[in-house]
């Protein structure tokens, strides 16, 4: 049975550089997994395991093509993120007396 997205799993998975990498090289397009992995000296089943933690927070999504498996970014879940930390941005302090 899948977990419930929440902004928690967003965040954790945004946290680890190798996934906000992955994520980089999704912003252009699908990829299939060899592509994702090319860029890191990982082994197979690390570079699944961070592919499962992106599906699992929803930020990508899988499909198959024959034999392959193609990811793509789903923006979506990451406007969470965003909408939280523009709150952070310079000027979006309200003055305090």
């Amino acid at each position: 049975m899948s977990r419930p997205l929440s902004s928690e799993s967003v965040y954790r998975a945004i946290a680890d550089p190798t996934r906000r990498r992955m994520l980089d090289l999704l912003r252009t397009g699908e990829r299939p997994v060899a592509e994702l992995m090319a860029p890191f000296k990982l082994k197979p089943p690390v570079v699944s395991y961070h592919l499962q933690v992106l599906r699992e927070a929803g930020l990508v999504r899988q499909r198959r093509r024959g034999v392959h498996r193609i990811y793509t970014i789903d923006a979506n879940r990451l406007r969470v993120a965003t909408a939280w930390l523009t709150r952070f941005q310079p000027g979006a302090f309200a003055a305090t007396p």
